[in-house]
C-alpha cells in the first residue's frame, strides 16, 4: 500500500512580503488575538487535496503541468475574520480573473481525480491567525500589498516536532499562453 501525503496547490508569497505582513500583523493584532501563522507558512491556497497517494499525486502533477495561462497581479487589500473556523485572514477585494481561473481549473481537476474538495466557494486569502476564538478588531481599509504571480506550487503539509510545515514539492510557471497550434 502506498503512503499518502497531505497536499494542496497554492501561491507562495515572496519572502519580503511575508516579513512585511508579519510586521503589519504584529502592529495591528494583540498577541492574545490568536496563534500567528509563521511567515514561512503564509500562502494562498488554490485547491486543498487532502491525503493523496503517490499515484494520484503524479496524475495531478501531470494535469497541473498542462495549465497554460498568463501570470497576474495580486492586490492584498482586504482582511476579515471567520469566527466559526477561528481564523483571521488577509485577502483580495477584487480577485483577478487569472487567479479565479487557476483555482477553478485546479479544484476541478482535483475533484475529477477523487480528491476532497471543500463545499465552500473559493475565497482567496492568506491566514494570519489561527485559534482566534474572540472577535478581533480588523484594521480599516488603507493597507495594500501587490505582487506578481508567475508560478504556483504543489505543497505537502506535515506535522513535524509539534509544528506544521508546508514544503513545496513541485512548481509550475505561469506565462505566455501562445501554444503550438498543432497541440491540443
Amino acid at each position: 500500500m502506498s503512503e499518502s501525503k497531505r497536499l494542496f496547490f497554492a501561491i507562495e508569497l515572496p519572502t519580503s512580503l511575508q516579513r512585511q505582513i508579519v510586521r503589519w500583523r504584529a502592529s495591528h493584532f494583540p498577541a492574545e488575538a490568536g496563534r500567528p501563522v509563521a511567515a514561512a507558512n503564509m500562502h494562498l491556497t488554490l485547491a486543498f487535496l487532502g491525503d493523496v497517494s503517490a499515484e494520484k499525486q503524479r496524475a495531478l502533477s501531470a494535469l497541473a503541468g498542462r495549465i497554460f495561462q498568463p501570470g497576474f497581479t495580486l492586490h492584498l487589500d482586504d482582511a476579515g475574520q471567520w469566527l466559526r473556523s477561528r481564523v483571521v485572514w488577509l485577502g483580495i477585494r477584487q480577485p483577478p480573473r487569472g487567479l479565479l481561473q487557476l483555482a477553478s481549473m485546479l479544484r476541478a481537476q482535483a475533484a475529477r481525480s477523487g480528491c476532497y474538495q471543500s463545499p465552500q466557494p473559493f475565497h482567496p486569502h492568506i491566514t494570519l491567525l489561527r485559534d482566534a476564538g474572540q472577535a478581533v478588531a480588523i484594521p480599516p481599509p488603507g493597507f495594500h500589498w501587490s505582487f506578481e504571480v508567475k508560478e504556483f506550487a504543489l505543497y505537502e503539509s506535515a506535522f513535524v516536532q509539534g509544528r506544521t510545515r508546508y514544503t513545496p514539492l513541485q512548481r509550475w510557471t505561469l506565462g505566455d499562453t501562445l501554444r503550438n497550434p498543432d497541440e491540443v
